[in-house]
């Protein structure tokens, strides 16, 4: 396995990485709330969190990346209401098409994706311990409170004074809380809203406790490394690491936490009030891929990244197409004669070059993924195989090959440069068992409408759908 450093966000330092259990790397990452179509945000995040999950596997790292869905919360109940939708139908709808965008950006290195609803048992019974020691209230309408003062380490990620948060600033005003700083974990029901059962009436859970509910369950008490965009930081991942240890008396929750900087659109951060959110697929649609992908990497991770489509992203498109020169030529050659093509061998300092690139290009990595930097060595790279444009065609299929090394690094590493391959039912074999899981969820609730949308769509799509006995099955049969 190789050693590598990573910024931790709690001891705000650069520390060397040691997993917990190694090789297995615990991987945590919060994910989607569907109530709206994923935009360019979403997609620099992930993809970065692609590419921590690559680079560990590369080295060696038994990766279990766990991405969360908050499937139901205040937003998606009043989307839902305003478009006439049962709630967790739409964010089934959503998440089916942020995971077809993830698809096509190349990012499939999630393992599981836990829908929150689907943990309530989980999230019930942490509740319950959380009662039981004395850090959570029930209020008088059956709603359960987060006692923030009761937990000494509260404010240490985020480096927020308890003591200086007020109502109305940083916090909801709710006259149900203790003070102003709890946090709900369970919440109690509302007409017309989904709701459990719980022995504190029926209600629903709060945003934090499905994410340490998911984690105890899926990473155990303790785990390697969370991992999300820096505006979680508070009040949610403070939430987390306050339930959390609270609940298991183990400390720390996490190794180590990574957070991204933001995407701002022309310097202001997005949002729908200012009408300047793009959306993902909207962005795929207009620069491809490979030169979206290109656009989030080619900066440091952790600072804020300025995107306007009429300037930073058309730079992207065309930085792309000057990078993958040498590529695309290598892999014509390939493609039309094969991988024995016979041929001379490339210049041996050259081929010798290429194959230290693809180790300095790892140690550049190691450096708390130091992304922009591994991209200024593929331009170089490109410099060189450009002055021996001319004499590729001249070289044997695995002399291209060796002239690829840095290429083949960066599509595994960087998920760039990756051309279409495989059949359809591979595409479509990390998306259609969630339609199907949602379908099944639709039934499940009596929402038939719903589950018979999903098989249309998937039947448009050109994916057939067989109910049996305790199961649907699923083939690619063509379609528009």
């Amino acid at each position: 396995m190789r050693r590598f450093t990573v910024y931790d966000s709690l001891s705000r330092s650069t520390r060397e990485f040691a997993p917990i259990h190694p090789p297995r790397v615990g991987l945590y990452v919060c994910g989607l709330t569907p109530y709206a179509p994923a935009h360019v945000g979403h997609g620099r995040t992930f993809v970065f969190f692609d590419v921590v999950a690559r680079a560990l596997r590369r080295w060696g790292y038994r990766v279990f990346y766990v991405q969360n869905v908050t499937n139901l919360d205040d937003k998606l109940i009043a989307r839902g209401g305003e478009e006439g939708i049962d709630p967790l139908a739409l964010a089934d709808r959503h998440f089916l098409g942020y995971l077809a965008s993830m698809e096509r950006l190349g990012v499939r290195s999630v393992n599981y994706y836990p829908f929150a609803t689907d943990y309530v048992p989980e999230i019930l019974e942490q509740v319950r311990v959380l009662l039981d020691r004395g850090f959570a209230y029930v209020a008088a309408d059956g709603s359960v409170y987060y006692e923030v003062a009761k937990f000494a380490g509260y404010g240490r990620l985020s480096g927020q004074k308890v003591e200086a948060l007020r109502a109305g600033a940083r916090v909801e005003v709710d006259p149900r809380k203790r003070s102003p700083e709890d946090f709900v974990l369970w919440k109690a029901a509302t007409p017309g809203e989904p709701s459990w059962e719980s022995p504190w009436g029926p209600g629903r859970p709060g945003w934090h406790i499905e994410d340490t509910a998911m984690t105890v369950r899926l990473l155990g008490d303790r785990y390697d490394l969370h991992g999300a965009a820096v505006d979680l930081i508070f009040p949610h991942h403070e939430a987390e690491i306050a339930q959390a240890e609270a609940a298991t008396g183990r400390a720390p929750l996490v190794n180590y936490w990574m957070h991204g900087g933001l995407l701002l659109f022309d310097r202001e951060k997005m949002s729908k009030s200012l009408g300047n959110v793009i959306s993902l697929d909207e962005a795929i649609d207009s620069f491809g891929p490979g030169p979206l992908r290109l656009f989030y990497l080619n900066a440091q991770y952790r600072g804020p990244l300025d995107f306007h489509p009429d300037r930073t992203l058309a730079e992207a498109r065309e930085a792309y197409a000057r990078l993958a020169v040498g590529i695309e030529r290598i892999d014509d050659l390939l493609e039309r004669d094969g991988p024995e093509r016979p041929g001379a061998e490339p210049p041996e300092a050259l081929a010798r070059d290429a194959q230290e690139l693809v180790e300095r290009l790892d140690r550049t990595l190691t450096d708390d993924f130091n992304t922009r930097e591994a991209i200024a060595l593929l331009f170089g790279w490109t410099r060189r195989i450009a002055e021996h444009l001319s004499q590729l065609e001249t070289y044997s299929g695995a002399g291209l090959e060796e002239l690829a090394a840095p290429y083949r690094w960066a599509e595994e590493v960087l998920g760039l440069f990756a051309r279409e391959r495989g059949s359809r039912a591979g595409a479509w074999g990390s998306i259609v068992p969630v339609a199907i899981a949602a379908r099944a969820r639709a039934r499940a609730r009596g929402d038939y409408a719903e589950a018979d949308r999903i098989r249309d769509e998937l039947r448009r799509a050109g994916v057939e759908l067989e109910d049996g006995a305790g199961d649907t099955r699923w083939k690619a049969v063509g379609g528009a």
